[in-house]
This record gives C-alpha cells, sequence and structure tokens, in this order.
C-alpha cells in the first residue's frame, strides 16, 4: 500500500518511540507506539483509483460523505454564481486529495482561519482553508480544502499554471477535514446529500458547453 509522504515524519516518530521504550524499558511499552504508528499508516493510505475517462465528469475530490449537493451556501462560495458540492472526511476515509476536473491551475490561495468542525455550515468561510482553481475550457472549477476540529493543517502541492487531469493527487488534508467543490451555474450535479463519494472515482457532477 502506497503512503503520503505526509505520513511518514508520524509513522517513523511512532516507531522510534516503541523502538526507545522497548529498549529502555519494557518491550510491552513499545506495543501503544506501534499501535499508533499502525493507525498513522492506515491514515495516511494512498490506495491507487481508476478515473474516468470522460473529460467533462468532475469527480470528487476526496472519500467522504457528501454535505451540500445543489445551490451554493450562503457566505461560502467565492464572488459570482456558483452550485456547490462539499464532502466531510471523516478520520477514518482516505484523505489524499484528488484534482476534480481536467485543465489549467489559474490560482492556489491560501487563508488562516478557525477550527471550527468541518460539518458547519460556518466551517467554509471561517475556517482555515487552501483552494486552487482550475480552468477547464473556460469553465471555472473550485475546489476548497478545509481544516476541521482535528484537521489543523492542509497540503497542497500544485502550483499556478500546471496543466492537470482530474483524478491526479494534488495534496492530503490531516485527521479529519471537509472538501467544497465550487461548479459553473449550467453543470449537472450527480450526487445528494447523504452520499458516500470515493476520490479520483466518483462522478459528482458533468460539465457543459457554454
Amino acid at each position: 500500500m502506497r503512503l503520503d509522504p505526509a505520513g511518514l515524519p508520524f509513522i517513523g516518530g511512532a516507531l522510534a518511540l516503541a523502538l526507545i521504550s522497548g529498549a529502555a524499558v519494557a518491550w510491552i511499552l513499545a506495543v501503544p507506539f506501534l499501535a499508533l504508528g499502525a493507525f498513522f499508516a492506515f491514515f495516511f493510505r494512498d490506495p491507487h483509483r481508476t478515473s474516468p475517462s470522460d473529460d467533462d465528469s468532475v469527480l470528487s475530490p476526496a472519500d467522504g460523505r457528501v454535505l451540500v449537493a445543489g445551490a451554493a451556501t450562503a457566505n461560502a462560495a467565492p464572488p459570482g454564481d456558483w452550485q456547490q458540492v462539499s464532502i466531510f472526511l471523516s478520520p477514518m476515509d482516505v484523505h489524499v486529495n484528488r484534482i476534480p476536473a481536467s485543465g489549467r491551475i489559474m490560482r492556489v490561495s491560501y487563508l488562516p482561519g478557525r477550527f471550527l468542525p468541518a460539518y458547519r455550515h460556518d466551517a467554509a468561510s471561517a475556517n482555515e482553508r487552501s483552494e486552487i482553481w482550475i480552468d477547464h475550457h473556460g469553465q471555472v472549477i473550485v475546489a476548497r480544502q478545509i481544516v476541521g476540529i482535528l484537521a489543523r493543517r492542509v497540503v497542497c502541492r500544485v502550483q499556478t499554471g500546471a496543466d492537470v487531469r482530474a483524478g491526479d493527487r494534488f495534496g492530503i488534508m490531516k485527521f479529519g477535514s471537509r472538501m467544497d467543490v465550487f461548479l459553473p451555474p449550467t453543470a449537472t450535479i450527480r450526487v445528494k446529500v447523504g452520499d458516500v463519494v470515493r476520490g479520483g472515482e466518483t462522478v459528482i457532477a458533468v460539465l457543459h458547453s457554454t
């Protein structure tokens, strides 16, 4: 199983503590640290995903449960007219994030903020977050990584001007968080509130030529 590199310090630290406590005191004391290392390996797992090839499909950027699917939540969306799909990630979900639509990165931004529970609607505008803006043949899609009460850091690995493909890995959110996707008003949303989605595989919307 592939692991995201952001997890290596956590896994390595837990294993080092297991070795030190076992060698210095008693090996039974290493068991909790080994269990912690196993949890970190599980959390930072990065499974292979096969993405649909349809160029107009918008893919889920994360594993989790759909919180919003429809009109953009008041005060949450960027300026303009948008539809919104929001996905809540529990600590048990894969936290590697994937590009929702092919195109070119127009903008990458980071905004400091609070650490409200990620399932709250006001978390979208109040919490610490990172955004990527994608130009898909003249249509703009915005993917927003949002920290939660446990997730205190987002990792975004794409830069402005990069050409990206739907399903590509672009970052990770650490320990329970939320992902918002803002779509053009002409897009057809394919998911509903309560649906369980898989990053890089589930089609959450379809874009239409303007």
